[in-house]
């Protein structure tokens, strides 16, 4: 990583995020926001660096404003799901069990949480949120300090329905634990979690990241959160646009890249 030539722009530094204090360094990058806005969208951008202990934000405010996590949820789900015995590991099958209309023809099969991660997969998820129930959701909520910790009262749609929020900052540090496999569960579940995140590896950079969109957000809101690793070092980022037009979904994970380029992480 480039991180130290990225840090020599000229910079705000402020302390004291709120609603998710964060310890160490807040480095406010009014330049990042710029590749958010120039691409035609409203957005936030959290990047954390564990070794330097140090967190980049792109439109400060609403980087620590909390949004429903909607897929990005898929994480934390599949974590809980595991460390509660529900699912054995990442290749059970789950069935499909759904009378709604499918959102996507892939969906209406039953899969693995391996291939359900990558298709985001609703019914699947929804089918492991009946196993776990409300009460072990929201005692795990708890156990990772995950966003507002609320799971209001609907089992099935609580990430989607705006009742679980989390903002960029927190998204960052909460998948930086995960990277480091420092979350308070067991070790397997975390590695099989990194396992299944995995994206792409770019030279000696790997990526792992999950996307996310919250169609009940008004506006709708898309996330891309996640890690680089390389060398032995963590960057976590986490992003969430305003999707006004169906084509602004597509813009998250370019418009994520370029940050990460501009910050020397990719």
């Amino acid at each position: 990583m480039r991180l130290a030539a990225a840090i020599a722009w000229s910079v705000v530094v402020v302390f004291g995020a709120s609603p998710a204090s964060v310890a160490g360094e807040i480095v406010q990058k009014d330049a990042l926001r710029e590749t958010i806005t120039q691409n035609g969208v409203d957005g936030a951008f959290a990047g954390y660096d564990v070794e330097a202990d140090r967190t980049f934000l792109a439109n400060a405010p609403r980087a620590q404003q909390r949004f429903s996590p909607a897929s990005t949820f898929k994480i934390a789900n599949s974590l809980i799901a595991l460390e509660t015995g529900v699912v054995r590991d990442e290749s059970e099958i789950i069935p499909y069990r759904s009378d709604d209309p499918p959102f996507m023809k892939e969906w209406t099969r039953d899969m693995s949480m391996r291939e359900a991660i990558k298709l985001s997969n609703v019914p699947i998820y929804q089918e492991l949120a009946r196993r776990i129930g409300l009460a072990r959701y929201h005692e795990w909520l708890i156990r990772l300090s995950y966003g507002n910790e609320e799971t209001g009262a609907n089992l099935e749609r609580f990430w989607l329905d705006d009742s679980l929020k989390i903002s960029a900052v927190e998204e960052a540090r909460f998948v930086a634990a995960l990277a480091q496999k420092k979350l308070p569960m067991s070790i397997r579940a975390q590695e099989i979690v990194r396992d299944i995140l995995k994206y792409e590896t770019i030279d000696d950079h790997t990526i792992y990241a999950k996307t996310g969109w919250c169609r009940a957000c008004q506006p709708q809101i898309g996330w891309w959160v996640g890690w680089v690793e390389s060398g032995g070092r963590i960057f976590a980022f986490a992003l969430n646009i305003d999707i006004t037009n169906p084509k602004d979904l597509d813009k998250r994970i370019p418009i994520a890249k370029a940050i990460l380029s501009k910050l020397g992480v990719i």
